[in-house]
């Protein structure tokens, strides 16, 4: 998640950061503000949804809100926070789709491949950065949220296996059939009639 350097910048923010440690509610506010867009953006991107991506934010704040005490300082706020929304997303996705679990533990670790085509490249123009984003919300659930977690914001597995319940083996299964669904997309074309959501 990227940091928006306004008036102070990260310093600032760490100063915000430490008021409402201490109960300020209008510095947590203020934080609020200035992480709203990435936060917003997150939250949609894992939930493909408008509503509820809404609702993740809303949870992600008042899980921080009410963690921001125990906030060490180990890593950004902004880096907390991801992690905090990525958690809340995954939480309401399943909640709200109650999709059938295949068992990867017992898989072989694939061969790391990435996408032929970065979604940097795609990205270059304006009707690549469509493209990728009618991709992206082609992919199930499940698969949309590995790609977006490794791809978008680079975790490393170990941190994409805690934050989704999954073992480290089955976060580089499910991420490696996610590139090659998503590079199957870009390659092949979008059938608007075509459901990617059955795995």
């Amino acid at each position: 998640m990227a940091e928006h350097d306004t008036t102070g910048g990260r310093d600032d923010l760490a100063e915000l950061v430490d008021a409402a440690q201490d109960g300020d509610r209008a510095a947590f506010d203020e934080l609020v503000r200035r992480t709203y867009v990435d936060t917003y953006t997150l939250a949609f991107r894992l939930t493909s949804h408008e509503e509820d991506a809404r609702d993740v934010v809303q949870e992600a704040y008042l899980r921080a809100w009410k963690a921001i005490g125990r906030f060490r300082g180990d890593a950004q706020f902004t880096t907390w926070l991801y992690r905090i929304t990525a958690n809340a997303a995954y939480t309401h996705v399943q909640k709200r789709r109650r999709q059938r679990t295949v068992p990867l533990d017992d898989v072989h670790d694939p061969a790391e491949t990435r996408l032929d085509t970065s979604p940097e490249i795609v990205a270059d123009s304006t009707a690549g950065l469509e493209e990728l984003a009618v991709a992206l919300d082609r992919l199930p659930d499940t698969l949309r949220q590995i790609i977006v977690l490794k791809d978008v914001y680079g975790l490393p597995h170990e941190t994409i296996a805690h934050e989704t319940g999954i073992s480290v083996a089955a976060a580089k299964v499910r991420l490696h059939r996610a590139r090659k669904r998503l590079r199957d997309l870009l390659y092949d074309g979008i059938d608007p009639g075509r459901s990617e959501h059955a795995v």
